[in-house]
């Protein structure tokens, strides 16, 4: 191409490149009409720069040709002076690249996959470890009573469907292990089911555990996070204690639900995800819905098949199955073997209120595995003394004690149960605990 008058010399290749006719006179002009309009104004300013600077020209751009196609050309060439040593002519090659253009973009295509799977196995790898110490599976849920038939009942009905469910109880019931083993009865057994303690996670960094990040989404974010609902793909997502969940996340949360979709935090790209639902609380979420402490579309949503896990209280017959559990559980991996649980010991502990439920019960066999050499399990714990002052004392006594202790805490509290100033929290009982002995007691309030 000469410079001054913009004349461009073309080969025959050069023209069926191009589809130029083979005597049509080619200018500059003509030639950057080719050239895609995304593409126009960087390949006029690398021509000029080349020209100007005496550089060498190398560029990658896209025409496009008569028929609409596009086509990838590789251009490079260096100025050449003419006459009296100025540089005024342009001479180069320009080379359909476009096989190799295509196969960059799907390598780079395959790179990202590559990439955005292997994020994701990290993440369930990670996920699972966390997983590894919960004991999975329908075998593990201990029971003989009606309540606890029941529950596995709603669990069989339930597992092969892909419907959401509500796990409710107190604390300690047993409710990771209702939806773990919801999960082994269903279809996405051999996919990953994956936690979120919605409790334990810092309000600010819950959205992007559920939804990812993209790095630099926030100071501190020095990579990109693959979210937990991302890494249940295919699997079941479990929201433990959903009703702790800060009221501005809940919204994106309802979305996710309903949509199957979300974005990264810094990622306006939608991801859609094939997820089961599990969600679990020890909330009353219809009260918190009630004080505007939880999204009512939202408690509809996860409310489709609710499954309620009474307090070990109500299942009393329950408690000497639990035990034995328990009992070989750590006898095995302490070395321990226990030939005899006295049935005093287990009278005791049937009489226990378990404001903790399961998990409290566990924790004193464990104590008593400990502090029990063997081949008799003894309780050297608070439940034992507790049973034997019982026993001391003239049960109507007893009760006319706890009548008056309760009264007295509900009339300090103005007859508030819940909340930290409330009677439960002063008697150092869970409200639905507290509730249940007002009933048992016949306490009204005046």
């Amino acid at each position: 191409m000469d410079k001054s008058p913009g004349i461009i010399w073309a080969t025959q290749k050069f023209r069926e490149l191009f589809r130029f006719d083979p005597d049509e006179k080619l200018d500059f002009e003509r030639f950057l009409a080719t050239v895609h309009p995304d593409d126009r104004e960087e390949v006029r300013k690398h021509i000029r720069q080349s020209m100007e600077k005496r550089e060498a020209l190398k560029m990658d751009h896209r025409i496009v040709r008569p028929d609409g196609s596009l086509r990838w050309v590789s251009s490079s060439g260096n100025v050449s002076p003419v006459g009296s040593g100025f540089p005024q002519r342009l001479m180069g090659v320009s080379i359909d690249v476009t096989e190799r253009r295509q196969m960059e973009i799907e390598l780079r295509e395959r790179l990202e996959e590559i990439e955005h799977l292997k994020l994701r196995l990290e993440k369930e790898n990670l996920y699972l470890r966390e997983e590894i110490k919960v004991d999975r599976g329908f075998e593990k849920i201990v029971g003989k009573s009606n309540a606890h038939d029941y529950v596995l009942f709603k669990i069989k009905q339930v597992a092969p469907t892909d419907a959401t469910v509500l796990v409710l109880g107190e604390t300690g019931t047993g409710k990771g292990m209702v939806a773990h083993a919801i999960h082994e009865m269903s279809p996405r057994k051999d996919r990953p089911m994956i936690t979120v303690d919605c409790a334990s996670l810092p309000a600010n960094l819950i959205e992007s555990e559920l939804f990812g990040r993209e790095k630099g989404a926030f100071t501190g974010a020095y990579a990109k996070q693959v979210g937990r609902f991302e890494a249940a793909h295919g699997g079941t997502i479990f929201l433990d204690e959903i009703g702790e969940m800060p009221l501005e996340l809940q919204a994106k949360l309802l979305r996710a639900l309903q949509e199957g979709q979300f974005e990264r935090l810094g990622s306006p790209r939608t991801i859609k995800v094939d997820v089961r639902v599990i969600a679990a609380t020890s909330r009353d979420l219809k009260a918190e819905v009630q004080n505007r402490r939880f999204r009512e579309d939202l408690f509809y949503r996860i409310n489709v098949f609710p499954i309620s896990i009474p307090p070990l209280r109500m299942r009393k017959d329950d408690i000497p199955l639990l035990v034995r559990h328990f009992v070989d559980k750590y006898g095995r991996k302490m070395g321990r073997r226990y030939e005899t649980i006295p049935k005093s010991t287990m009278e005791v502990l049937q009489d226990q209120l378990w404001p903790g439920n399961v998990r409290e019960l566990e924790h004193v066999i464990e104590r008593a595995v400990i502090t029990s050499p063997g081949p008799v399990l003894q309780l050297t714990d608070w439940p034992e003394i507790e049973a034997l002052e019982a026993r001391e004392a003239p049960l109507k006594g007893l009760k006319v004690m706890e009548r008056e202790y309760i009264l007295k805490a509900l009339e300090e509290t103005h007859w508030k149960i819940d909340g930290k100033d409330g009677a439960a929290s002063l008697l150092g009982l869970h409200p639905s605990t507290l509730r249940f002995r007002l009933k048992k007691l016949d306490i009204k309030r005046p």
